[in-house]
């Protein structure tokens, strides 16, 4: 597992709208990737939804991406 707890760090917020996924992940992953993911059940847990917004607690987020995230050999 890949440690990417400073993401928080430098992050103004408590949560990550999906629109702004891309910025907090330093373009790994984008908003639209993120809504596929969600529609097929593979996104973080815990979304929030307010309207049509939905954002990710920062630290579920990093949770979620530190489960995919794999280090080259």
């Amino acid at each position: 597992m890949y440690n990417l707890s400073h993401l928080a760090n430098k992050w103004p917020s408590s949560v990550v709208a999906r629109e702004k996924v891309g910025e907090f992940t330093g373009g790994i992953i984008s908003p639209k990737t993120m809504a596929n993911l969600d529609a097929t059940g593979e996104g973080p847990k815990g979304r929030i939804t307010v309207g049509r917004k939905v954002a990710y607690p920062v630290d579920l987020l990093i949770a979620w991406l530190e489960s995919r995230a794999k280090l080259a050999k």
